[in-house]
């Protein structure tokens, strides 16, 4: 090979690594362009298994309503959540980066991405005593050796429990459209409470300077084996603030994982702290004296008089009824 033609591959393979370059530049200003991974986004959707065209969720009101799950106590309405985190299926998801708000589709998920393939093997016999007695009867969901699942058959003292999830095996087909992007941040805490707990709290944020006790830094010739030493600092925090509403405190998802949902959300919105706030009302005049005060615990001949009642005629007044 001549050293003319040797240039001209060289020259050749420039242009190719110039054009490669181009190519990758532009595909990374496309993945740019719309909604990204760690972007909260607001979802309308509904999904239908394939075959039996059975609910599997929905935000819309009318479907709820058609479809005789409206009276659960859940509110229909478009769903914040965040992209990238697992909160919707991952082709759902898929579809969704790179779109932009006003964008819709359909989305046809395998039982394999859904809820798993059927596995016969997850059909078990048990004992009828390992189930409560309220729950023994077929299609009760039932919790059997940490498994949750539900009796398909009970005979005498065994049941035949499916461990599968109800819906395993089904392909579901997903229609959504995107809203809208959520950028308010007390607007994002409360779809994440919402999607974690299945209501909003009332809620704000405030960012206030607090004490904070800090480890100060030990000089070179300090011993080793010192204690450490701190001083408190004046640091400014951000505070998401809530109340403490009976439908908060009663709930078993946010009793079991509150320190869990709530780090996920300290993440997710950029604070330093979640305050729970506990709160009692006054009772105005209704003290602990008040409401005693009818049994037992105050002066009755007192009130009597107070009220100009003789209690000498109602006494006789109840002999007489005898």
């Amino acid at each position: 090979m001549t050293e003319e033609q040797e240039a001209d591959l060289d020259d050749q393979a420039d242009d190719v690594e110039e054009e490669v370059a181009e190519d990758e530049s532009e595909d990374a200003e496309t993945e740019a362009d719309g909604l990204q991974h760690g972007d909260f986004v607001e979802l309308e959707y509904t999904a239908y298994t394939v075959e039996g065209e059975q609910l599997v969720d929905t935000t819309d009101p009318d479907v709820a309503e058609e479809e005789g799950v409206d009276a659960q106590g859940q509110e229909f309405k478009p769903r914040t959540i965040v992209l990238g985190e697992g909160h919707i299926f991952e082709d759902v998801e898929d579809a969704v980066v790179g779109s932009a708000v006003g964008d819709e589709g359909t989305v046809t998920i395998t039982a394999e991405d859904a809820f798993g393939e059927y596995d016969p093997d997850n059909v078990q016999t048990v004992s009828a005593e390992k189930i409560d007695e309220d729950d023994r009867y077929p299609g009760a969901n039932v919790q059997v050796d940490g498994q949750q699942g539900y009796i398909s058959t009970i005979i005498g003292g065994r049941a035949r429990v499916d461990f599968n999830h109800p819906l395993a095996g089904e392909d579901v087909e997903y229609e959504y459209e995107i809203v809208g992007a959520v950028d308010d941040r007390e607007e994002q805490t409360a779809g994440l409470f919402e999607m974690y707990l299945g209501f909003e709290p009332e809620l704000w944020i405030e960012t206030e300077e607090v004490e904070e006790e800090v480890p100060v830094e030990p000089d070179e010739d300090d011993d080793d084996d010192a204690e450490p030493e701190f001083e408190t600092e004046v640091v400014e925090k951000e505070t998401i603030y809530l109340e403490a509403e009976p439908q908060m405190t009663m709930n078993q998802q946010w009793m079991m994982g509150k320190q869990q949902i709530g780090q996920e959300i300290i993440d997710k919105v950029g604070v330093d702290r979640i305050v729970v706030q506990e709160v009692i009302e006054g009772m105005g005049d209704m003290g602990l004296g008040g409401m005693m005060g009818g049994m037992g615990g105050g002066d009755l001949e007192a009130a009597l008089e107070d009220a100009d009642v003789d209690a000498d005629e109602i006494v006789e007044e109840l002999e007489g009824d005898e």
